[in-house]
């Protein structure tokens, strides 16, 4: 008998063994893995999309029960303070400031004349939060698209100067480019046009491109922009340089073209060829700013740890985020006003919290400490991220990776994913023994245009030279005749960001509780590693940024 127990034992440990050895996963890891639960995802879910919630706008009530929740649900595993002064809260300073739209003014000036146009219809101002009052009147010149990007072999700034101009650029960039340079410097464009000298900025769409106009932004820009100060005060992610800031119709940029050598349906050929282009539109504009300091908000972030078990490795730390706000109370549309964001990003929040408890849950914590941050402030413009990966509460070169979650879109099954992030750095080996072990395929970015890899909180840790990846669901859905890529873009279109993103949408549990898994093994995987992650040679981001986190 003790001789069929102890063989028993040994086939079991055998069996173990192998698995361990063909997945590459750790059978405690498995283990835990196994124990997720789909139910607890839709509990904290339903709670964090309440209409009690309010819409959990960042010093509002709503986003102070958002907040306490995710603090007592961590406290709760067990997990310690990591926020200031032994609490589970960062303060994170936010304020918010509009334009003064009867005070403020757009002329174009030509050899004929001056026309001052019509605010909220053929542009809009954006605040300028270094100037109270601004004044700019200067040449106009067109860049293209206003990237310089010589290590792409792309440059619109190249031949020509714009000292003391104001340039004219056109949203988005090359569709030649990577998918996460495009969405970098999609958004970059300010920082680059400041750099060259430039004191004013105008940005307008192609034709073709129905997103954001101004007939649909206007409402939303008009209560204006948020940003974080720093201790002395002072707003954070602004270009002082830069006196004027507007967004324009399609019939005002075309306007701006009449007086140019170039017609602007040439410049718009060109930019749909991705060719760099620059030239006078031998027109000038006047720009007067009033900008109104209208609100301070005291923003939080909720930091939990789960501290490492190695005795020099527990020093280094890997940062799991998602964010915990959304958009409040807002436009009543079909009959609600309450926008819940059951998706985005309850979502994340419940699925992070469900991967703190398999942490929490390991017979032994891992060798790195795991750090939870709910933050603050995303819709608003990775506020709260940029503020905790600015200003972190740990040592800011100890933090050795970051995995972000935000709308990680479970409404299929979760049969492939897009890891944005992970083609950058050594954390694609982590995600890809983990993809492999769960049985879900690596897919590419099937929507490049959307700019993703640029509009969730861990590129504020990409930021700070600290190597990130944020997963989202891929396109295939089990189903031929369902589209996962349309799915994402008609939610987009009809969901997103309005009333009806609550939790009365079809999400598919299972799936999330895959997500789960999915962030829980990666980063156990991470923890675990003798080294710490690294960027790749010679990356684009970790060129660009990885030396700060050395600093």
């Amino acid at each position: 008998m003790r001789f069929f127990i102890s063989l028993s034992i040994l086939l079991n440990l055998a069996v173990v063994s192998l698995s361990m050895a063909q997945s590459g996963i750790p059978a405690e890891a498995q283990a835990v893995a196994r124990t997720v639960r789909p139910a607890a995802i839709r509990a904290a879910m339903r709670f964090l999309a309440d209409d009690a919630l309010e819409g959990r706008k960042p010093g509002k009530r709503g986003f102070a029960l958002a907040a306490l929740y995710m603090e007592t649900q961590l406290e709760a595993l067990g997990m310690q303070p990591a926020g200031e002064n032994n609490t589970y809260r960062q303060e994170v300073p936010l304020r918010r400031w509009q334009v003064r739209e009867k005070n403020s003014s757009l002329t174009v000036v030509t050899d004929a004349g001056e026309q001052t146009l019509v605010y909220g219809k053929q542009f809009i101002l954006n605040p300028n939060p270094d100037h109270s009052t601004s004044d700019v009147s200067a040449p106009v010149v067109f860049v293209g698209y206003g990237i310089s990007a010589p290590e792409l072999g792309y440059d619109d700034y190249a031949t020509i100067d714009v000292k003391g101009k104001i340039v004219a650029y056109v949203n988005g960039a090359p569709s030649s480019f990577p998918s996460n340079q495009r969405a970098y410097y999609s958004s970059s464009k300010a920082e680059i046009a400041a750099n060259h000298g430039a004191i004013g900025v105008m940005a307008f769409n192609l034709p073709s491109d129905l997103r954001n106009r101004i007939e649909t932004s206007a409402p939303r820009a008009r209560q204006g922009i948020y940003r974080w100060l720093d201790k002395r005060g002072k707003p954070q992610r602004t270009f002082p340089a830069l006196k004027g800031s507007a967004s324009l119709s399609d019939s005002t940029a075309r306007l701006l073209f009449a007086k140019a050598e170039t017609p602007f349906s040439d410049a718009v050929t060109a930019a749909l060829k991705n060719q760099p282009q620059a030239f006078p539109l031998n027109v000038s504009v006047k720009m007067r700013t009033f900008t109104d300091a209208v609100e301070d908000v005291a923003g939080q972030n909720v930091v939990a740890v789960l501290p490492g078990s190695d005795p020099a490795l527990k020093n280094e730390y890997i940062v799991y985020v998602a964010h915990l706000d959304h958009l409040g109370i807002g436009r009543l549309v079909n009959g609600d006003s309450i926008y819940n964001g059951a998706h985005d990003n309850a979502s994340g929040v419940a699925i992070n919290l469900e991967t703190a408890r398999l942490f929490a849950s390991l017979p032994k914590a891992p060798r790195r400490s795991i750090i939870f941050v709910g933050v603050t402030g995303e819709e608003m413009g990775l506020l709260g991220s940029d503020y905790f990966a600015s200003n972190p509460t740990v040592p800011k070169e100890k933090i050795v990776a970051n995995f972000c979650l935000d709308m990680p879109f479970f409404f299929h099954p979760l049969l492939d994913i897009v890891p944005y992030g992970a083609e950058h750095s050594s954390l694609k080996k982590e995600t890809e023994l983990a993809a492999s072990f769960l049985g879900i395929q690596i897919s590419p970015d099937p929507i490049p245009e959307q700019t993703v890899f640029m509009r969730s909180d861990h590129f504020s840790f990409v930021r700070q030279g600290i190597p990130a990846i944020y997963i989202k669901s891929g396109s295939q859905t089990g189903n031929p005749k369902l589209d996962g890529t349309k799915l994402n873009l008609d939610w987009r279109a009809t969901i997103y960001h309005s009333p009806q993103d609550d939790i009365n949408q079809p999400f598919d549990f299972k799936a999330a509780a895959k997500h789960v898994q999915l962030q829980f093994l990666i980063g156990y995987l991470t923890a675990q590693a003798n080294s710490r992650p690294s960027w790749n040679k010679g990356d684009f981001f970790g060129t660009k940024f990885g030396t700060k986190a050395e600093n």
